[in-house]
């Protein structure tokens, strides 16, 4: 990628209308590198515009699901999981499910054929369960608008996990890959296990630990967060995400309950708390090993060709999906995010974890390098997917190049 400035370039963004600003936080293991930056403004619901700060509060949409996976695996520590004993009795929703192969001839009637293998928590955290998004799969598409309560229908009665994702699997667990709700499953899961919610299993074991105390999942009540809202304007009053979706949002709208998959709202600066936890594997929220565990391919053989099917250029999605990577770089599923399985000169090294939220919000953690951080786009509505991506793209390399910079700074 062509070397660029990302204050330059964010900076022309926003004066041409495309975002509205910018948060970026970065650090290295010591905390020795820190960088953070501000650019542009928010809109308060009243129409006021005030420049952005650190303190503004970010709506996560999936960047969500590292945080679950995190509650998760705590509760694989303290011996009420395991990664891969089956899930059934604790998510008899799911496990009743169904795969979906099909429909008849006239279109009516689906086809399903029996769940022959066991959901485990390490499918849940590593998409390989079966369980995906409908707008990713057309079967599912197909069965949800056919036989699944309208969302008109659910406004008038937030409902939880269980019923918001009751629909049938794409495959059968373990033998394919494709994005999907794992993380909202799992989150139930903990809640089943734990007897709290997911919040104040996050709060108690997460979010303290570190020092957070800026963070609630939808809807969110303290006023003083509210306040600092960067979605609480006059373009999304009810604060349902569209800026960092990229347009209309209704799983916060429909969703009753804490969601692992979509639902959280913190700072960027406490964000990376938790990226910076993992990698100086300080033992503060995970055992190291636990830590080490969640930087290996947690795909079987089968999952990971379906993996590698989903990243490629042929599928649509697979933009979305490479999280920044090349097209054919070698790269697996961590638990928690995309694994690179090679090194990039001068960038991310074999091993990097990433992800984000939307289409506007990502995230990475490089142990061979050193390096972690968060990029927030505050995007305009509707959010210009190219030009999120770009500038995505951007912080992802240039957060490197100004490393290197202050390295030979402080040399």
């Amino acid at each position: 990628m062509a070397e660029a400035d990302m204050e330059k370039e964010f900076q022309a963004a926003i004066d041409s209308g495309k975002i509205k600003g910018v948060i970026v936080c970065a650090t290295d293991a010591e905390s020795n590198f820190v960088y953070e930056k501000t650019l542009g403004e928010r809109t308060l619901l009243s129409g006021e515009r005030r420049p952005h700060q650190l303190d503004d509060v970010l709506f996560l949409a999936s960047a969500t699901k590292l945080h679950a996976t995190i509650a998760a695996l705590q509760c694989v520590e303290d011996g009420l999981l395991s990664l891969t004993d089956d899930l059934s009795t604790i998510l008899p929703e799911l496990a009743a499910q169904k795969i979906i192969t099909g429909f008849s001839e006239d279109g009516e009637t689906p086809l399903l054929e029996p769940r022959t293998r066991p959901i485990t928590l390490e499918m849940l955290l590593s998409h390989s369960s079966g369980a995906t998004y409908y707008f990713l799969d057309p079967m599912i598409a197909r069965w949800r608008q056919k036989f699944a309560p309208k969302p008109e229908t659910l406004a008038k009665s937030s409902v939880p996990v269980e019923d918001m994702f009751d629909y049938p699997l794409s495959f059968q667990p373990g033998t394919s890959w494709m994005y999907g709700p794992g993380l909202d499953w799992a989150g139930r899961v903990v809640e089943r296990v734990s007897g709290k919610t997911l919040g104040e299993r996050m709060h108690e074991r997460i979010f303290d630990p570190l020092g957070i105390t800026d963070a609630q999942f939808y809807p969110v009540a303290r006023e003083d967060l509210r306040a600092r809202l960067v979605d609480l304007n006059p373009e999304d009053p009810e604060v349902y995400g569209k800026a960092v979706m990229g347009g209309p949002n209704d799983m916060n709208k429909l969703g009753k309950g804490d969601f692992g998959g979509h639902g959280l709202f913190m700072t960027a600066p406490d964000y990376v708390k938790v990226l910076h936890s993992l990698l100086a594997n300080d033992g503060k929220i995970l055992k190291p090993e636990t830590v080490n565990d969640m930087f290996e391919n947690h795909l079987s053989p089968e999952a990971a060709a379906g993996h590698k099917a989903a990243v490629s250029e042929e599928n649509p999605f697979g933009i979305f999906f490479r999280v920044g990577t090349a097209p054919g770089s070698k790269a697996g599923y961590g638990l928690g995010g995309h694994l690179t399985l090679e090194d990039v000169d001068g960038w991310y090294g074999e091993r990097t974890l990433t992800w984000g939220g939307g289409q506007t919000f990502a995230w990475f953690v490089d142990r061979k390098n050193d390096l972690c951080g968060v990029g927030a786009i505050q995007a305009t509505i509707p959010t210009d997917p190219e030009v999120a991506h770009t500038l995505k793209q951007t912080f992802r390399h240039d957060i490197y190049r100004k490393r290197a910079q202050w390295k030979k700074e402080q040399a």
